[in-house]
């Protein structure tokens, strides 16, 4: 299953919220993509993905960034 979470705009804390509830819902070999267009928020949404053993990849296009999250 893949599942997008859209974060453009919002302000800290929202997108890590939203991040941490969409790593809870998902299952081995589930991905989730993050829609973000603010830096601190790419940060803060890596390092919740990172602490729940979360793999991670990005991609930018037209100022929006794309992160990636599946589980091992």
């Amino acid at each position: 299953m893949m599942m997008e979470v859209d974060a453009r705009g919002l302000s800290c804390p929202q997108p890590a919220l939203m991040t941490r509830n969409a790593i809870e819902t998902l299952g081995s070999d589930d991905e989730v993509v993050i829609l973000l267009d603010s830096e601190t928020a790419l940060e803060n949404c890596t390092r919740i993905a990172e602490k729940n053993a979360c793999q991670t990849s990005t991609s930018r296009k037209d100022g929006i960034t794309r992160l990636r999250l599946k589980k091992p």
